[in-house]
């Protein structure tokens, strides 16, 4: 059991690392991955920001897979998809409810 943990903490810490080296490539600063007292707006950048670089991340891994590099499983790859799927479907559905909220307001001043 004790095993397991360690595993899932090393896979979790590998997939850290890949997302910072993912935005460290797109020109992203791990500093600018970093919570930082800003506004909505800022907060919002971020939170695309992290969607991007999961997203790349998970296409990375996928490659790597592809390309049989050593200590890359499938199985890591497959969840790092849907967790990169998943993200990118919340940041629509804020988008959605952020664009339906902006329509509300707008009709409340007509």
């Amino acid at each position: 059991m004790a095993v397991s943990g360690l595993s899932g903490i090393e896979s979790m810490l590998q997939q850290m690392r890949a997302v910072v080296q993912a935005a460290q490539n797109n020109g992203v600063s791990p500093a600018e991955l970093a919570p930082q007292p800003a506004s909505f707006a800022a907060e919002l950048q971020r939170s695309l920001q992290r969607v991007s670089a999961a997203q790349i991340a998970a296409t990375n891994q996928g490659k790597a897979y592809e390309l049989g590099a050593p200590g890359v499983s499938l199985n890591d790859v497959m969840i790092d998809l849907q967790k990169s799927s998943i993200a990118f479907q919340t940041a629509v559905q804020v988008r959605n409810r952020l664009v339906a909220a902006y329509k509300e307001i707008s009709a409340m001043s007509v």
